[in-house]
């Protein structure tokens, strides 16, 4: 096919022979399967920003660490140094993002180069050497689903001991290869420390694997694991291997119902005292 010209530079650069086809479409970038000597790979030429179909960026980048003073201030005033810089920054984010993942273990595809807003990664191939399919698109029974949801469940925890959540983890963002689950699409990954978000958004991604393979295995819709990893990073407990139940019950509090009620009567009293001083007042003027 045709070279798109986002990709030329990176023909003109040698890294890619030539385009073989378009892989897909997403709401973030087009995947293409291109020739590198004697290896197919893939190259994911991200959208620009009023192009793609994903909102509420700053949910994502909150936390996220700026090179330097001047582009944060450009970022924040929203120059158009600034939007260049900040959509620079979102591609490095899953840049970034693969290669902390790919050294944590994590099952991700393996990045090669990242050129002009154009990713070459690994192309993750099924038994035939195929382009891998997306989690959505296989055909599951129950214990299929029971093993994937517990290895995607690992990796989940795997990145979290990294220090990155996903924020957008689902059946579509899961490919599957002759050894299982392959965890894609990352330019949103947050970093957990940093973002107040994090919690919220690790519990979201275990949500939709359980809701997706509870359709096959309808147990999997009553588990907590998502409550139980976050709980297990807050207390510093987490490990990569750590044994997960998806049982979660929330630490009841005590309550000190005396203290309680020196606090009301504290307050009663700080009221009737208002109350006597406003009458008093009152009474003064007249």
């Amino acid at each position: 096919m045709k070279t798109p010209s986002r990709i030329e530079p990176l023909v003109a650069d040698g890294l890619v022979d030539h385009v073989m086809r378009q892989l897909m479409s997403g709401k973030e970038a087009m995947v293409y399967v291109v020739q590198c000597g004697d290896e197919l790979r893939c190259a994911k030429v991200y959208k620009e920003a009023n192009k793609r179909g994903f909102h509420k960026a700053a949910d994502y980048t909150e936390g996220r660490k700026i090179k330097n003073s001047r582009q944060a201030r450009a970022m924040a005033k929203g120059s158009r140094y600034g939007r260049q810089e900040q959509e620079a920054a979102w591609q490095h984010a899953e840049v970034d993002a693969l290669r902390r993942l790919a050294a944590a273990g994590v099952r991700v595809p393996t990045p090669y180069d990242f050129h002009e807003g154009v990713l070459l990664m690994e192309l993750v191939t099924d038994e035939d050497g195929e382009p891998a399919p997306r989690l959505n698109d296989v055909v599951l029974d129950e214990a299929d689903a029971r093993r994937f949801h517990a290895d995607l469940l690992r990796q989940v925890v795997r990145m979290l001991c990294a220090g990155i959540v996903h924020g957008d983890l689902s059946e579509y963002n899961v490919l599957v290869d002759r050894n299982g689950p392959v965890i894609i699409d990352l330019p949103q990954a947050v970093d957990a420390a940093a973002n107040n978000n994090a919690r919220a958004m690790l519990e979201r991604d275990v949500d939709n694997l359980a809701a997706y393979f509870g359709q096959f295995a309808p147990e999997l819709r009553d588990t907590a694991y998502g409550k139980e990893i976050w709980t297990l990073y807050e207390s510093g407990k987490l490990q990569p291997e750590s044994v997960l139940t998806g049982v979660f019950e929330a630490a009841a509090g005590h309550a000190d119902v005396d203290e309680v009620m020196q606090v009301i009567e504290a307050a009663r009293q700080e009221e009737a005292a208002r109350q006597a001083g406003r009458a008093a007042a009152a009474a003064g003027e007249l």
